[in-house]
Parts: C-alpha cells; structure tokens; sequence
C-alpha cells in the first residue's frame, strides 16, 4: 500500500489558504473579465510563455508572450488556486503536440484547426513543408493574430479560413474547403467544445463524419466535476464565454456518436509524469484513476483522439 508523500491535513489546508488568496484575486482583476471566447486564447497563451521561460521547457513557443498580452496576464490570475500555475494547459499543449505529430509520421497530411485561437504549433512544431494546415476561427481574431504573427513563418502550408462556427451552415462550407483534397485529414478542436452544448457537439460531429477525407478527431474533454470547479473559481468572469459541455458519460459520448476512441490521456497523470503537478496535488495521484466512461463525481479531464469508424 503506497504512503501518502504529504500529509493530507497540509494538503487541505493549502487549497484553502489558495481558494483565499483567489477571492482578493478576483476583486483585484474584476475590471478585466472575459469579454468573449476569443479572450480565453490570449488566457491560454499566457501558459505557453510560462512554460516557455523555463529551463526545462516542454516546448518553445517564443510568440505566446506577446500573442497573450497584458489581458490575458489577468484572466490567468482568475483560474481556480489548484490549477492557477496553468499546469492543466500546459499538460495538455504538449499532449496535443505530441499527439499531432505522431499522426503526422503516421501518414496525416492536414491539421483542420478549428477555433484555432492564438495557437502557434505551425511555427513552432517541427513539420514536414508539405503538410497542410488549416486554421479556421473568427474574421477578427485572425486579422489580429495575422498582424501579430506578421514576421513570423509556418513551418508548413499554412492556410487560414475566416468563419463563425456556430453558423451550422458556414461551418459545413468552411470544413469542405479545409478537407479538401486530403484524404488522411485531422481535426484539431482543443479547447473548444466546453463552450458548446450537447446538441451542438453532436451537430459538430456530424459535419466531421461527414467528410470522407477526415480520419483523426483531437479534443479535449472534462468532467461534469471539473466544469464545477472552474465555474465555481471563475463563473462570475465568464458570463460572456460560458463553459457548458461536460458529459457524464465521457468519451461514451463520443461512441455514441459513431466514433471509435483510439487514445485517451488523463491530463492530471500526464502532468505528474511531466512534473508540472503542484506539490499539494500529488497525494491524489495514489488514487485510481476515474473510469473515462462512467466519471460519476470524479474531477478528470483529458485528450482523447478518436478516430473515423470502419
């Protein structure tokens, strides 16, 4: 029987001292909320300048600092206090980066990013110049992004479509043109189905099966639990870019819809194994891992890639 390396009182005591110290935090930064979704691209990329400022970085992104600006420095102080290092976001970057170029090697021959964000795998992963890769998001935060990024180079095709995906019909208009001619296609939506609801994951879903040339779908998923834990931490700041989508059910989810899972990553082990876990959450690594079909009351989140089924 393992022992626990902290006792578990210590443990207690530190998220609430830490759940404290967010309460001043909100107040200090309540002046800059979220104003929309595109907002949480800049929050997430103030943890890929975080992580790329260490000595023993998991990746480089040398344009996340800028990309993140002094906006999203302060959604980032508005994240729960055992999640506020960003370790959950800088877990699951690397996940995907390693995720996507193993599907590369594997005979992927276009990334379709939806939502794409301010995220930087283009220019900072090392692909082949033959790749394509599409980056599908809102009109005015690729015109932002293109003009930050101006001197910067892809290093494969990189191709941007302006679209909102909530518009079911452009959306279907916006994934033909991605998809096309590819034939081993992967759809990349990270961080973007927990502002959907169920019908609209569902209807997402089906536009991606409906295309013959796309063989990979990447996402990440947490639980009903998780979704709790940033609602309770952060609810107030997110009026404008509510988080919805967390089924109970997990990726069961998913084969329900006709999928078949071909990997699924918790983030929370992922981040022990990168050492990213904050001290006073390792004594939760000894407990079994939560069963990603059945996740009940369990606080889990991962990356799943789910593939076309035959």
């Amino acid at each position: 029987m393992p022992t626990c390396p902290v006792p578990l009182n210590r443990v207690i005591r530190r998220i609430i001292d830490e759940d404290r110290s967010l309460d001043q935090g909100l107040l200090e930064v309540s002046a800059l909320p979220v104003s929309n979704v595109s907002d949480t691209a800049r929050w997430v990329a103030v943890y890929r300048a975080w992580e790329s400022a260490r000595p023993d970085a998991l990746f480089n992104d040398p344009y996340a600092k800028s990309l993140a600006g002094e906006r999203g420095q302060a959604i980032a102080t508005l994240m729960p206090a055992q999640a506020r290092s960003g370790w959950p976001m800088i877990a699951r970057t690397k996940l995907i980066d390693d995720l996507v170029q193993a599907a590369v090697a594997q005979g992927c021959d276009c990334v379709i990013n939806l939502a794409a964000g301010l995220d930087t795998r283009p220019y900072r992963l090392a692909l082949p110049n033959s790749l394509r890769w599409i980056e599908a998001d809102l009109p005015a935060l690729i015109e932002e992004k293109e003009q930050l990024l101006a001197e910067a180079k892809p290093r494969c095709q990189l191709r941007r479509i302006k679209v909102d995906l909530a518009d079911a019909k452009a959306r279907v208009v916006a994934l033909r043109e991605a998809v096309t001619p590819s034939t081993q296609a992967l759809v990349l939506t990270e961080g973007l189905l927990v502002y959907l609801d169920d019908a609209q994951v569902s209807g997402l879903s089906k536009d991606i099966a409906a295309l013959a040339g796309i063989r990979y779908w990447l996402l990440d998923l947490g639980s009903p639990a998780i979704l709790e834990l940033m609602n309770k931490g952060m609810g107030a700041h997110l009026t404008n870019a509510p988080l919805k989508f967390a089924p109970a059910n997990g990726i069961a989810f998913f084969e329900g819809l006709g999928w078949r899972v071909g990997q699924v990553h918790s983030i929370f082990h992922a981040a022990v194994r990168f050492r990213r876990l904050p001290w006073f959450l390792k004594v939760f690594a000894l407990l079994p891992e939560p069963n990603p079909r059945k996740l009940g009351r369990a606080r889990w989140s991962g990356v799943v890639q789910l593939t076309r089924a035959e």
